[in-house]
C-alpha cells in the first residue's frame, strides 16, 4: 500500500527529530575525541608558543588531547580558510589574530572567509605590543625629535616592516598620518631581515613587535623611541607611548583570539568559552605570557566580536588612506 502523505511527513519529522536529538547528545557529551587546534604561523615563534600553552591547558580542562597543527601562509589566510570551512562541531579550532580578523579584510579581495560571519568567537587571548625603533646613528631619542627631523627633510627617512599589510605596516602608516611626517615604507619578509636592515642602516626607522625588538634594544643594537599601544610595555618600561609623546589617543597593536567555525552548537560554545576562561585564569600561564612579551587579554566571545566590529572599520580607513593592498 502506498504511504500516505501524512505518514510520510510523520516519518520525515520523526527522522529529523532523531537526528536533532543525536546532535544535541553529541554536543552535550563534547568532547569525546581529540581536538585539532590550527595555528596560522610556523612553529617556534611567540605565537606558536602561546598556542601550544593554550592547547596544553585546554587539553587538561576538556579531558581530551588538543593537537596543534601549524598552517602558516598568506598572512593567516590559509589557516583561517581551513577552519572556516570545517564542520562546526568543536573539533577544529583556530588561533586567530587581528591580522586574520581586521587587517586581511581591509586589504585583501576574495578572502575564503568573512571575519564576522564565518566564525564563532570564543574569546580574546593576548595583546602584543608594537615598537617604533631607530638606527643607533640616527640622532633622535624621542618621537617628537624624529618628527621634527622628518619634517625638516621630507623623504630622508625610510621605515622597515615585516611585510606589506602587516600590523607593523599599519602602525607605521598610522604614525605618518597623525604626525604628518613622510617616510617611505620598505617591506621585508619577516622581522629578522627588517631588523637586520635597521641595524645596518639600510632603513633608518622600523616598526616591529616587542617580542622581536626587545633583545636588540637591550643589547644596545637599536633604539626604541615609542610604544604604539595605550600603555607602556612590560619588557620596555622606560619607553614612552606614542600618546605620551604628544599624540593622545594613538593605539595600534596586534592581538590573538580563540575561534571556531560558525554554527557551533551552544552547549559546545559554552564549554569552550569556560575552558578558555579557566585556562586564562592560571597565574602560571599569565607569567609565561608576560615573559614572552605578551599581555593577557580578557574577554569572552561577545567581547571578541565587539572588538572586531569596532576595529575593522578603522583598519579599512587606514588601508584606504595609505593605499595598502595585497591583491
Amino acid at each position: 500500500m502506498a504511504m500516505t502523505r501524512f505518514r510520510f511527513l510523520s516519518c520525515l519529522g520523526a527522522g529529523a527529530l532523531a537526528l536533532g536529538l543525536h546532535g544535541l547528545a553529541q554536543a552535550q557529551g563534547y568532547p569525546w575525541r581529540p581536538i585539532k587546534f590550527v595555528i596560522p604561523y610556523a612553529a617556534g615563534g611567540a605565537t606558536d608558543i602561546l598556542g601550544r600553552l593554550l592547547a596544553s591547558g585546554l587539553s587538561e580542562k576538556l579531558g581530551q588531547p588538543v593537537v596543534v597543527e601549524n598552517r602558516p601562509g598568506a598572512g593567516t589566510v590559509l589557516a583561517a580558510g581551513q577552519v572556516a570551512k570545517a564542520a562546526p562541531d568543536g573539533y577544529t579550532l583556530l588561533a586567530g589574530a587581528s591580522t586574520t580578523l581586521t587587517l586581511n579584510p581591509a586589504i585583501r579581495n576574495n578572502l575564503p572567509y568573512d571575519p564576522v560571519n564565518s566564525f564563532t568567537p570564543l574569546g580574546l587571548v593576548a595583546d602584543m605590543g608594537l615598537v617604533l625603533l631607530v638606527n643607533n646613528d640616527v640622532p633622535v631619542r624621542t618621537l617628537k625629535e624624529l618628527v621634527a627631523q622628518a619634517k625638516a627633510a621630507p623623504d630622508k627617512f625610510s621605515y622597515g616592516s615585516f611585510g606589506t599589510g602587516s600590523s607593523v605596516h599599519f602602525g607605521g602608516e598610522m604614525l605618518k598620518s597623525v604626525t604628518g611626517m613622510r617616510m617611505m615604507h620598505v617591506p621585508f619578509n619577516g622581522s629578522s631581515p627588517s631588523l637586520t636592515a635597521l641595524m645596518g642602516g639600510q632603513v633608518q626607522v622600523a616598526v616591529d613587535t616587542v617580542v622581536a625588538s626587545t633583545p636588540l634594544v637591550k643589547a644596545g643594537k637599536v633604539r626604541a623611541i615609542a610604544a604604539l599601544g595605550p600603555q607602556r610595555l612590560e619588557l620596555l618600561p622606560d619607553v614612552p607611548t606614542v600618546a605620551e609623546s604628544g599624540y593622545p589617543g594613538f593605539d595600534m597593536g596586534t592581538w590573538f583570539a580563540f575561534l571556531a567555525p560558525a554554527g557551533l552548537p551552544a552547549p559546545v560554545q559554552r564549554k569552550l568559552e569556560k575552558a578558555l576562561a579557566d585556562v586564562m585564569a592560571s597565574a602560571e600561564l599569565k607569567k609565561k605570557m608576560l615573559d614572552l612579551g605578551l599581555t593577557p587579554a580578557r574577554g569572552n566571545g561577545e567581547a571578541l566580536r565587539s572588538r572586531v566590529e569596532r576595529e575593522l572599520p578603522l583598519m579599512r580607513a587606514v588601508a584606504a588612506r595609505a593605499d595598502i593592498r595585497v591583491d
